[in-house]
Order: structure tokens, then sequence, then C-alpha cells
């Protein structure tokens, strides 16, 4: 492995046998890359599979050429993958994130809603109905009030006619048409918010997404730029080369009396500023924890109101309704123009009129067309909580993957990391005589 990754700092290969070594060294990086380049556009940022392939393709075969053929770039490139633990690949662990949330949780929340309003549609439209079959009663009671007027009333004293009519039952189709076109047009801007807003979100994600990978390589370029370029750049490690620069100068005293402000870059120590880095990017992480939480929450609430509006639509029984009609009535005749006949008033009664009539509001049916509640997907959960274990890991990961990128960038320039050595060996010496 040593020599492998000798082959592969160097600036040119020694020979023939180190190029065919780099060529396979960079083949496998680039054909491994390119499954998840791929893996990532397809699954992910959900691009279709064909332009996923082509953008693939091209970038492995992109990235091949520039690992092979510039020195600074495989540097840059190795220093991706250890950025890749630092708050950088924190985004982009993000942004999937935030992608599974869009393509699987907020669709199944909005499932379950839409579940809920078919729900309620069903029971408007069978409580609608129920009251307009309800008028067809009060007509039969009104025709059979009148039918004992007619028949118990004298004919002299007979009205016209005791019917009532009721023409909202002429009027159904059109109320259960207006109803269709209601709901009609709120399932299609429900739909369309729906498609509005899942798509924006993807959009925002592929474009949050590139840019994370734009300044991961920027980021990987800056920090060999300034330690290409700066001396004093993230230098305060113990390496071996400063201790045996200090041996060979008999000036070992000097790493034992400057360990409080120097550390080892393959110890677990960490300085305070490091500590508290730390510490801030664990409360931003949990903070975004928080926010996916309550996603979470939402997709089980739906879930849950959504099933206990099915199951209780399903068991609502009919509301029986009662009409009972009790009726009496007694009408008195006089003649005021023959008063010398002395006649009293001529009293008449009608017969009782007690019926008694029964209707059901019938509240739900089985021919209401409700799609189940989709239960919240446990192996999304599985899949989320993984990625915050990861993003919590790399929040303490970080210090290391940077000493990392600084091992990195030693072994690719190690004349320049000579001199790096030799100024912090001077700033010590410079430090301990003033001191």
């Amino acid at each position: 492995m040593a020599d492998l990754w000798w082959i592969y700092s160097k600036p040119v290969p020694a020979d023939g046998r180190e190029l065919w070594t780099l060529f396979l060294q960079c083949s496998c990086i680039t054909a491994v890359i390119g499954g998840l380049f791929y893996n990532w556009m397809f699954a992910s940022l959900e691009y279709s599979w064909h332009l996923s392939v082509a953008m693939a393709i091209s970038f492995s075969l992109l990235l091949l050429l520039t690992l092979l053929l510039v020195h600074p770039a495989r540097c840059v490139f190795s220093m991706i993958m250890p950025t890749l633990g630092t708050k950088q690949g924190r985004k982009l662990l993000f942004s999937t994130c935030i992608m599974i949330a869009v393509v699987n949780i907020v669709p199944n929340i909005i499932g379950n809603i839409k579940t809920i309003l078919q729900v309620i549609k069903c029971i408007c439209k069978n409580s609608s109905d129920s009251l307009l079959n309800s008028t067809a009663l009060l007509e039969k009671v009104s025709w059979e009030f009148g039918d004992a007027i007619q028949e118990t009333i004298h004919s002299i004293h007979k009205p016209m006619n005791g019917h009532f009519r009721f023409s909202l039952l002429q009027n159904r189709s059109l109320i259960y048409q207006k109803m269709h076109l209601a709901g009609e047009k709120i399932s299609r801007e429900f739909l369309s918010a729906e498609i509005l807003v899942k798509d924006s979100i993807q959009v925002a994600n592929r474009l949050a997404a590139a840019f994370f990978m734009l300044y991961l390589c920027f980021e990987s370029t800056w920090y060999l730029k300034n330690y290409l370029t700066n001396l004093r750049f993230d230098n305060f490690y113990i390496t071996k080369k400063l201790e045996h620069l200090a041996m060979d100068r008999r000036a070992a005293h000097l790493l034992v009396g400057s360990s409080k402000k120097l550390i080892r870059p393959t110890g677990l120590k960490l300085s305070w500023e490091e500590a508290m880095l730390c510490l801030v990017q664990a409360m931003l992480v949990t903070v975004a924890l928080m926010l996916m939480l309550v996603v979470v929450a939402m997709d089980h609430f739906a879930f849950s109101v959504a099933d206990t509006a099915v199951r209780r639509a399903a068991q609502f029984s009919a509301v029986p309704v009662t009409l009972n009609i009790k009726y009496k009535v007694s009408a008195g005749v006089s003649c005021p123009a023959l008063p010398f006949f002395g006649r009293p008033s001529e009293k008449l009664l009608l017969g009782d009129f007690n019926r008694t009539y029964h209707h059901h509001l019938i509240l739900s049916s089985a021919h209401c067309r409700i799609s189940p509640p989709t239960p919240p997907n446990p192996s999304v959960l599985l899949v989320v909580g993984l990625l915050f274990c990861i993003l919590y890991a790399t929040v303490f990961l970080e210090t290391y993957a940077r000493r990392l990128c600084r091992n990195i960038a030693a072994s690719f320039f190690q004349s320049w990391e000579e001199k790096r050595v030799l100024y912090l060996y001077r700033k010590l010496s410079r430090r301990h005589r003033k001191e």
C-alpha cells in the first residue's frame, strides 16, 4: 500500500511500470466514483436514467484524464474524500435528507390528507342525498294530510286543495353536479399545489447539491493553495519530520515545552478551538434533526387522523329521524245575516290526524371511493436516522478529516513540507529564546 501511494502521489512516474500502475489506480477510482455519481443523480436527485448514465460516463472519462495527467488535481481529489467528513460533506448529507423527505415523506402526508378529504366528501354527499330524500317524506306527509282534510271536511267547506308541492327534488341532479364540480376543483387545486411544491423543492435541492459539490472542490483547492503559499497555514502539528529535525539539532526540549500549543496529527487530542467548533456544529445538526423530526411527526399525525377518519366513517350508523304529526281542529259556522232565527253556530269537528313517519339520515356508504391511508415507511425513517448518525459522526471526525487533508498534501508535496517543518522549528526556537 505504501508503494502504491508513493506512485500515486509522485508528480511524474519514473518508468512504464509506475505509469501502468497509476493508470490502473486512476481507472479503479473513476469507475467507483462514476457508479456513485450515477446513483446519486438517478436515485437521490431523480434525474432520468439516460441523462444520469451520460453524465456519469462523461464525468468518469474527464476525471480519468485529469487524475492521470495533472498532479495537483490528484492531490485535490484525494483531499475531497476526507473533506466529505467536514461541514461541506454535511451539507451534501443535508441535501440528501431533504430529497428523501420530499420524495417519500411529503407525498405520504399529502396522500393521507387526500384520504381525509375523501371521507369528508363522502359524508357530505351522502348526508346531502339523505336530506334531499327527506323532502320526499315531507311531500308524502303533506299529501296524506291534504287527503285527510279533503275527506273529513264537508263539501261546502272543503278547501280547493290541501296539498303542498316541493320543487327541491327537481333540482337534485343540479345539486349533485355542483357538488361534483366543487370536489373536482378542490382536487385539481390540491394536485397543482402538490406538484408545484414538489417541483420547487426538487429544483432547489438539485441546485443546492450542485453548489455544494462545486464548493467541496473549491474548498479542497483553497486548502491546497494556502498550504502551498502560506507557511503558517495549518502548521501547528508535531510531525515525524519535526521530531527528526529537533533530534538532529539536539533541541527536543522545544517540542516538550510547546506541548500545550502543538498537537500530534495522529493523536486523539483536540485543541480548545477544535472542541468548541465541534460543539457548535453538533448544535446545528441537532436543529436540523428537530426540523426533520417535525416532518416525520406530521407524517405520523396525518396517517393517524386519516386512519381514524376512515374507521369512524365505516362505523357511522344511520341517524333515525322521526316525524310525528298530530292535528285536531274544530270550526264554528254562524249566520249573522239571519239573527231572527236565533240559530246557534254550527260546530264542525275534524277527525284526528295522528301519524308517525320514519326516515334515516345516511352519513356514509360503501359505494364511496376512499383510498386507504398509507402508513409511514419504516425504511425511509431508518435511512434518515442512519444519515443523521453519519452527520453526528462527521461533527466529531471533522478535525481528524482536516488533519488527514494535511497529511495528503504533505505526501504530495514533500519538499514543501520540509520547508514548513523548518519554518515551524525556527518559530519554536525564537519563542524559546524570548521566554
